[in-house]
C-alpha cells in the first residue's frame, strides 16, 4: 500500500504542474486541445468541447498539446488565440505556470500538514541522528552504519545535543581524512563499537556518505489558530526551498561529490513508500519536497524543460523575433534524447540497488 501511495504523490504532482500550463492557457483564451497524465497507452480518454483529457499507463510525466502542433488541426494557423500568435509574455505566463502551481501546491501541503496533523514540536535528544546512508559503497555504510542509528560518542568524547552535537561530529570527519574515527552508536536500545574512515572526495573536503541530522522526537500539538497555520506552513516552506536550492547549486558546481545522491523515479517511489510505512504522515513533507525539486528542476535553463522554453522567448524578446523553427526543434530533440536517457539510467540503476533485487541476485 506504500508503494501506491508513493505513485500517488508523484502522479499528483505531475498532474498539478500540467494544471497549472492548462489552466494559464485556458484563462488568457489560448487554444488547449490535449491535457494528458502520464505517458504510454491511454488508459482513461474524455473529448470535452475542445479538449481532449486522458490518462496514460504510466504516471510520471504528462504533457499539454496545443493545436498549433497538430497538423490535423481545422484552427487556421493566424487564429489569434493560438500559442503561436500571442505575445512573448502570455506564453511566458503558460510556460512557467506549472513550477508556480508546483511552489503554490508545496506550500499547501504544508498548510494541510499542520492543519491536520498539527504542530510539530522537537525534542531534543543526545546524540548525532543518522537519517540515511546515501550508498552502499560510502566510507559510512562499509563501516556498518545504519539508517536510523544514532551517534552519542566519538573518539570517546560523548557528544551533546542538538545541533552543537551535529557540527561537533562533522568537525571530527573533516580534521580526519582518511583516519579512523572510533565511534560510539546507539541501535535500537543496544550500544556498539564502530570505526569508520572518512573518505576524501574530488573538492577535498572528508565525507563519510551519512546523512546526519540532531537526535530526538517530533511530538504534535494543536495550532494556535490560523495565524500559526499559515505562518508555520510558510517557514516551513522556505527552510526547505532554501535547502533544496542550494542542493541543485551543490549538484551543479560540485557534482562528483553528490552524483550518487542523484535519484530517479524508482528511487523516489522507494523512499516515499518507506517513509509512508513507517508513518503515512511523513507522506506531507515528502510529497512537499518532491514538488519543490519538480519546480525547480522544470525552470533550469535545459532543453525539453520550462527553462528551456523560457530561454528561447528570452532571445525571442531581445532579438525581436523568434529564433529558426528548426533550429529551435533541434535543440529540444537532443535535449529530450539526453533526459530520456539519464531517466533511463537512473531507473535502471536504481532498480539493481533495490534491497529486494540485490536479495534475488545474491541467491
Amino acid at each position: 500500500m506504500s508503494v501506491f501511495a508513493a505513485i500517488a504523490v508523484l502522479g499528483l504532482l505531475v498532474a498539478v504542474h500540467e494544471l497549472g500550463h492548462f489552466l494559464a492557457a485556458r484563462l488568457q483564451g489560448i487554444h488547449v486541445n490535449r491535457f494528458s497524465i502520464g505517458f504510454g497507452p491511454v488508459v482513461l480518454k474524455y473529448q470535452g468541447a475542445e479538449t481532449e483529457y486522458a490518462l496514460r499507463a504510466f504516471p510520471l510525466g504528462g504533457f499539454v498539446g496545443f493545436p498549433d502542433d497538430d497538423p490535423d488541426s481545422e484552427i487556421p494557423d493566424n487564429d489569434p488565440n493560438l500559442m503561436k500568435n500571442r505575445p512573448v509574455m502570455d506564453r511566458a505566463i503558460v510556460i512557467s505556470a506549472g513550477v508556480i502551481a508546483n511552489l503554490i501546491f508545496a506550500y499547501l501541503v504544508f498548510v494541510l500538514q499542520f492543519g491536520i496533523l498539527g504542530v510539530q514540536d522537537f525534542n531534543v535528544e543526545p546524540g548525532v541522528a543518522i537519517p540515511q546512508v546515501v550508498a552502499t559503497d560510502a566510507p559510512a555504510a562499509q563501516a556498518g552504519l545504519r539508517s536510523g542509528d544514532v551517534v552519542i560518542a566519538v573518539d570517546g568524547q560523548t557528544l551533546g545535543s542538538g545541533e552543537p552535537a551535529e557540527r561537533v561530529f562533522m568537525e571530527a570527519i573533516q580534521s580526519n581524512p582518511n583516519q579512523p574515527i572510533d565511534l560510539l552508536v546507539e541501535r535500537e536500545g543496544s550500544e556498539l563499537n564502530l570505526q569508520v574512515t572518512p573518505r576524501v572526495e574530488e573538492d577535498g573536503t572528508a565525507r563519510i556518505g551519512a546523512l546526519l541530522a540532531p537526535n530526538g522526537t517530533t511530538e504534535f500539538r494543536r495550532p494556535n489558530g490560523l495565524g500559526e497555520i499559515f505562518g508555520g506552513a510558510a517557514q516551513q516552506f522556505q527552510v526547505m526551498f532554501l535547502r533544496t536550492v542550494e542542493g541543485f547549486v551543490t549538484l551543479i558546481t560540485n557534482f562528483s561529490s553528490v552524483a550518487g545522491q542523484v535519484a530517479g523515479p524508482v528511487k523516489i517511489v522507494e523512499q516515499g513508500a518507506a517513509l509512508a510505512s513507517n508513518n503515512i504522515g511523513y507522506l506531507f513533507p515528502f510529497t512537499a519536497l518532491i514538488s519543490i525539486n519538480l519546480a525547480i528542476i522544470n525552470i533550469l535553463p535545459l532543453p525539453a524543460l520550462d527553462g528551456g522554453q523560457l530561454a528561447f522567448l528570452l532571445i525571442e524578446a531581445a532579438r525581436g523575433k523568434p529564433l529558426p523553427s528548426r533550429l529551435q526543434e533541434n535543440v529540444m530533440q537532443t535535449g529530450l534524447v539526453v533526459l530520456l536517457g539519464l531517466g533511463l539510467f537512473l531507473i535502471v540503476r536504481d532498480t539493481t540497488q533495490l534491497d529486494a533485487v540485490q536479495r534475488l541476485f545474491q541467491q
